[in-house]
């Protein structure tokens, strides 16, 4: 098995681009996995200001072919010439891809280094996977890992603790255009996604009174129901524009609010603040252009973000570099799982031959156990060298060539030698279930178990 991931973010991109890969994200892991072609899981992370997609492929000879699905796919659903797509794809394949998705957790490669809503982000994307069926085994361990080194770093380094975000940084860009306290202010939200989630708790932080919420897809209700705030409905919506100081876009629903939408004479008292942190704009791109309209765009807040301590940014990024490592080598290691499981159950197909010669001879006598606790133990004691190190030589990428001995020194075929499990296989070997003969219905001697 092979990880690969696909990335567009605002590293590398301008935000336009990345929202244009962005549109009919949803579709993309079910339509690769639908497909006709070597791909075990996807996972889909779209946030607002990257695209990335994460895949497993069967094998290395495998990465091409599964990346050019995954560059059709994303194409057709976001209407987009391939080779443009293809040109705007980073590809990171295992180590890299790890490190990449580690790193992106943590929030080492966000806009605001250290922020706090990617965490979430990432794994929103794994549950929405595991809810539509598309995520494999190895893709699940690889966010859930990813979570807990994006936790490890929150509570290990002083990275983050200033509680610094996209959102926080777009508001404290916002209050710096009007002076009046935030208590002071009516605000109006667009959407009622995470960013719109992360926005209320941020606004109920600093006292602001007036909220409203605005979505498309009706939701502003239940919405409202647990974050407060007051729903809006197309009718409603015009009345609070007229009212509003800030208005915050987290939708990114298509539906752009225009300089006609916002009936702004230059007679305002007050400027109007629009923050925009929606990648498909909530608002026109030259709305800013009004008298007494100011528009903060998540470029603006890339700009603005404030640079985190060194100390902080470096103990960071060994947390993840530990943890890229550890995941990694633990993933080529389960490479071996396929050829150990075949050698234990050969071995202890030929030890339940023998018990039940044994058995059949003597029944279920106190020297018949003695005999096969003996045996088991002995069986015990013989995987455990080879069982270790398989898992040695997978991790120097050598599974293959244990696999191979293995069928070359008992005769066994080792099926599927890319195929996962789905748990680890334990480092000690578990006596076998009792056979299904007669004499299997002896007394258990629980000096065999364990």
């Amino acid at each position: 098995m092979v990880l690969v991931s696909l990335v567009a973010s605002h590293s590398n991109l301008d935000l336009e681009t990345v929202a244009r890969l962005s549109e009919g994200a949803s579709q993309v892991a079910s339509r690769v996995l639908e497909a006709d072609v070597p791909v075990k899981g996807a996972v889909v992370l779209s946030t607002c200001n990257r695209y990335e997609i994460y895949v497993e492929a069967e094998s290395a000879q495998d990465v091409h072919t599964a990346r050019d699905a995954v560059v059709s796919h994303v194409a057709d659903a976001a209407g987009l010439d391939i080779e443009d797509v293809t040109k705007a794809l980073q590809t990171k394949i295992d180590d890299d891809a790890v490190a990449h998705l580690f790193s992106v957790g943590a929030g080492l490669d966000s806009a605001v280094i250290g922020e706090r809503e990617i965490a979430g982000q990432v794994r929103r994307a794994l549950i929405e996977a595991q809810q539509g069926g598309t995520a494999s085994g190895s893709l699940v361990r690889l966010f859930q890992t990813a979570s807990r080194t994006a936790k490890d770093v929150g509570t290990k380094t002083s990275l983050g603790s200033r509680g610094l975000s996209i959102v926080s940084v777009a508001l404290d860009l916002a209050a710096d255009l009007d002076s009046r306290t935030w208590a002071e202010k009516n605000v109006v939200v667009f959407g009622t996604g995470a960013y719109a989630g992360a926005t209320m708790a941020l606004l109920k932080e600093l006292g602001v009174k007036n909220v409203s919420v605005y979505s498309q897809t009706g939701r502003a209700e239940t919405f409202v129901e647990t974050r407060g705030g007051v729903a809006l409905d197309a009718m409603s919506l015009g009345p609070a524009l007229l009212n509003a100081d800030v208005l915050v876009g987290c939708s990114g629903g298509g539906q752009q609010i225009s300089a006609a939408d916002l009936a702004v004479d230059g007679n305002r008292a007050h400027p109007l603040v629009l923050v925009d942190l929606a990648l498909t704009h909530d608002f026109d791109p030259n709305i800013d252009e009004l008298d007494g309209v100011h528009l903060i765009s998540l470029e603006s807040v890339r700009m603005a973000a404030p640079t985190e301590t060194a100390d902080a940014v470096r103990a960071a990024r060994r947390i993840v570099e530990v943890a890229t490592s550890e995941f990694t080598t633990s993933l080529k290691e389960r490479s071996a799982d396929s050829a150990i499981v075949a050698l234990r159950k050969h071995t202890m197909s030929v030890l339940d031959e023998e018990m039940n010669k044994v058995r059949a001879q003597h029944g279920c006598t106190a020297a018949a156990e003695e005999v096969e606790f003996a045996m088991r133990r002995m069986v015990k004691q013989l995987l455990h060298v080879p069982t270790v190190r398989g898992r040695e030589l997978a991790a120097q990428g050598r599974a293959d060539e244990y696999a191979k001995a293995i069928e070359t020194l008992y005769g066994i075929t080792v099926e599927d030698k890319r195929a996962e499990a789905t748990t680890p296989v334990a480092t000690e070997v578990a006596p076998a279930s009792p056979v299904d003969t007669p004499a299997a219905e002896c007394p258990v001697d629980h000096r065999l178990i364990g």
